[in-house]
């Protein structure tokens, strides 16, 4: 008998996954975490793959693998601290309670705005910070300007490991536009405040005197009157007194940002780059490692948040699309068992009857054993086509795997499977830190 040609494709198909498999990397996170010399864990990604998630995992399996962590997030939808326990966090770090283990748990959410106040306050001297503080001008950049959250996360670490009172630092970096704008925010407000436009409007105050008035009256009048008519005069009044309360400040926050960067490429630095199974999210993770790659950036790996699995992956979707349909539709031949011979049997088909045009059975009464047959035989059916979707759904995730895998074969990968719900106490943290650790062939061989 010549084999089914379903079970030999299924079966060709089972070891070119495992090769798949093989060829790929596979991260494991706990000699990371556990290296004293490791003491910054970034986590980056596109929107909505996890990072929050991972970095919380991450911190609590450091911690309670003995080392004393801290974690920095910035997300604004508050799910890290509602995960560890937390009724709120701030820009001061805070103990988790419930961890296991001989090491801390640490969390905070970052503060842009009390961040750069706490810039100002240790650069400035009490008046000078005073009046900063209150400048309507600096109130409206520490709030909103473009690219202010981003440089205060760099800014936050740099404090955090400035005091050398943890072991390990994981930052969830923040949920930015473009790819990775906390790289290059530093730079951009540095600039900014480094840069011509404020150099002129702070040059009458370094000036003073005589030569400092005639400068403000020959060389700033046009400029002050043209810059007057497009953002306001009380808004250019603002900037002026912003500039020359911040004037002794502007050095260092170039000389902080250009620190900060140093820190992230020094080999105390890991960066994993999150995503989920999808082309978009795959497509940013590929632009991440090139990025980091060119910014000599220590990357460690891959994670590949919310994979999908199935318990019947011999089962594939044509076969059970085909099963459904066989339950769907008595008149198909191809049935199992005995159905196939009580709706063809040779009786009926060496009869008068055979020539005879079908009529429609009438339907079994309720609540008959013919009816309670049907009834299951839709339910299977109706699970038959899910699972099909699931399979369908798990081969486009391996190809979107596949497909990055092959162009970054150097990055290693770490596989997260989907969670029924969301991840909202420790005991859910501490599962994807379980799932984070290393995997062994007989967790991935069906992923």
């Amino acid at each position: 008998m010549s084999p089914d040609p379903a079970e030999a494709s299924e079966a060709a198909q089972e070891p070119e996954q495992a090769r798949r498999l093989s060829s790929a990397r596979v991260l494991d996170v706990d000699p990371l975490l556990d290296d004293p010399k490791t003491r910054i864990v970034v986590c980056c990604g596109s929107g909505g793959v996890g990072k929050t998630t991972t970095a919380a995992a991450l911190g609590l399996r450091a911690a309670e693998r003995g080392r004393k962590v801290v974690v920095l997030t910035i997300d604004p939808a508050k799910r890290l601290a509602q995960s560890m326990g937390i009724d709120s966090l701030d820009n001061v770090p805070r103990r988790v309670k419930g961890t296991e283990g001989d090491g801390e748990l640490h969390a905070m959410m970052l503060d842009m705005k009390r961040t750069f106040d706490e810039v100002v306050e240790a650069h400035a001297d009490p008046a000078r910070a005073a009046a900063i503080l209150a400048n309507p001008f600096y109130q409206s950049l520490s709030a909103g300007f473009a690219g202010t959250q981003e440089y205060m996360a760099m800014e936050k670490l740099g404090q955090l490991r400035a005091r050398d009172e943890w072991d390990l630092i994981v930052v969830d970096t923040p949920p930015s536009r473009s790819a990775l704008d906390f790289l290059d925010a530093p730079k951009r407000l540095g600039s900014f405040l480094d840069g011509r436009l404020i150099r002129l409007l702070t040059a009458p105050a370094k000036l003073g005197g005589r030569a400092g008035m005639a400068f403000l009256n020959v060389g700033m009048s046009m400029m002050t009157g043209t810059l007057g008519k497009l953002l306001g005069g009380q808004l250019l009044k603002d900037v002026q007194t912003f500039v020359a309360a911040m004037d002794t400040t502007f050095g260092g926050f170039r000389t902080r940002a250009d620190a900060t960067y140093k820190l992230l490429q020094a080999p105390g630095t890991a960066f994993l780059v999150v995503a989920a199974p999808e082309r978009d999210a795959l497509r940013e993770a590929a632009y991440f490692v090139e990025r980091l790659a060119a910014e000599r950036m220590p990357l460690v790996g891959l994670v590949l948040n919310r994979v999908h699995d199935s318990g019947a992956g011999r089962l594939s979707a044509e076969r059970a699309l085909a099963a459904a349909e066989n339950l769907e539709d008595p008149r198909i031949v191809d049935q199992g068992g005995g159905k196939a011979g009580l709706r063809n049997s040779p009786d009926t088909q060496g009869s008068s009857q055979s020539s005879a045009p079908e009529t429609a059975a009438p339907a079994p009464e309720e609540g008959s054993p013919a009816d309670t047959e049907r009834s299951v035989d839709r339910l299977t059916a109706g699970l038959l086509r899910l699972h099909a979707e699931r399979m369908r759904l798990l081969a486009r995730e391996r190809r979107t795997r596949d497909r990055f895998t092959a162009r970054h074969p150097e990055v290693a990968v770490v596989e997260v499977p989907a969670l029924p719900g969301d991840v909202h106490d420790l005991t859910g943290l501490r599962d994807i830190g379980d799932r984070l650790a290393v995997q062994r062939p007989e967790r991935t061989e069906h992923i």
